[in-house]
């Protein structure tokens, strides 16, 4: 390796490492706020259909802005600005949820948080399709939502612990806990803002000049017609609705049944930490299965070992053994359908097209709350969790059927 391979393959290492560090920090933020979220909506005498709603507006602002924002970045010659918003506005989301009074300022505060999300998601992801080459997208994709999965291991964790072991929904010790936390949860996305103020961008060979302003666009329609790519982009859809679903109504399951906040924080831990795991075996894995194959073992095994989970919430250690096999298996999809999509399309493409796959999860985060709500209305809080689990049982059979 000649002198100047070495130290592009250096600045690249150090641009990668900080970009999961400030993906470790924004999502321990948000997976602390959006827990708590449900338990403030507890507070405030919520139920189910409510919740629901509140978990559909998160995705709200994220579904009409998702393509243009993909679009911009892929013009962008610092996309860490796109990210510094972000985090911005995650800090001004869990804020807004902390000081809301109500469901409706809560909901208009998550609108916030979810928008924030987005932007940092989008530029984290543009980044790594930019300055990446396709041989280490596998692994870029991988580490980068690792580090997304420890954020859901660390945010639940911390939120469980400081709301407590207690069960009284709305006793002033909760109440005060329940601001706490979110107030932690925003001032903790504010600390990745010094990494990403530092100009780490890496200096590659390969081609990452924004794409020409007077270039013509691809179309959200032309990107969709691409061979495979509606069945990818399902997939992600009910991949990343689970974790959403997951996140709001399984504090709902758990006070049903008198189980404290300190489990619920446990068990969402627990399938963030394996979520981890398998995405840093991801490179392992691939050089041995097909993408499609472990794609679609994923969403199976996924469906299967979390629908355990409510069936034995008072009895952690089975929960919990569900939690952590579900978890392993779901964390492996997000990053193989984020590299299955933008290999589908021209390299000048694959913002819009990663952008294209946002817009649909958010289309999934803003309608299947809703339905599940109306479900769990029905068969209590646990069938929003069953109903998520179907999708992904579809999604395989998809899958098996196509190939």
């Amino acid at each position: 390796m000649t002198a100047n391979n070495k130290a592009a393959s250096s600045g690249t290492l150090r641009w990668l490492l900080a970009l999961i560090a400030t993906a470790l920090l924004s999502q321990t933020a948000l997976n602390l706020i959006r827990p708590v979220t449900t338990y403030k909506l507890i507070a405030l005498d919520s139920g189910p259909v409510t919740v629901g709603a509140v978990t559909a507006a998160y995705a709200l602002l994220p579904l009409a802005t998702a393509i243009s924002l993909g679009r911009l970045s892929s013009r962008m010659r610092q996309i860490r600005y796109l990210m510094l918003g972000g985090i911005g506005l995650l800090a001004v989301g869990g804020a807004g949820i902390a000081l809301s009074p109500n469901a409706l300022l809560v909901a208009a505060a998550s609108a916030v948080l979810g928008m924030g999300h987005l932007m940092f998601t989008i530029g984290g992801q543009s980044s790594i399709a930019r300055f990446l080459p396709d041989k280490d997208l596998d692994k870029g994709f991988g580490w980068f939502t690792a580090a997304y999965s420890a954020g859901q291991f660390l945010g639940p964790l911390a939120a469980g612990l400081i709301l407590g072991t207690g069960t009284s929904a709305d006793s002033p010790e909760r109440i005060a806990s329940i601001s706490l936390s979110l107030w932690i949860g925003a001032g903790c996305s504010l600390l990745a803002a010094p990494l990403l103020l530092a100009n780490l961008q890496p200096a590659t060979t390969k081609n990452t000049a924004p794409i020409a302003a007077d270039r013509p666009k691809t179309s959200a329609l032309a990107i969709l017609r691409v061979r495979g790519m509606t069945s990818h982009m399902f997939a992600a859809l009910t991949l990343l609705s689970m974790l959403d679903i997951l996140t709001a109504f399984l504090p709902l399951v758990a006070e049903q049944h008198n189980v404290t906040p300190v489990a619920v924080g446990v068990l969402l831990a627990i399938r963030g930490c394996a979520s981890v795991a398998s995405r840093l075996v991801i490179p392992q894995l691939s050089t041995h299965f097909s993408r499609p194959a472990l794609l679609t073992t994923s969403l199976y095994l996924a469906a299967a070992t979390i629908a355990i989970a409510p069936f034995f919430i008072e009895s952690l250690w089975i929960s919990g053994t569900a939690m952590l096999v579900g978890g392993f298996f779901l964390g492996l999809g997000q990053p193989l359908t984020m590299t299955m999509i933008s290999t589908s399309v021209e390299p000048a493409d694959r913002g819009a097209a990663l952008a294209v796959r946002l817009m649909g999860n958010r289309l999934g985060q803003v309608g299947l709350p809703i339905i599940a709500s109306t479900v769990a209305a029905g068969m209590g809080p646990a069938g929003a969790i069953w109903f998520c689990c179907a999708l992904l049982g579809i999604s395989g059979i998809e899958k098996s059927l196509r190939r």
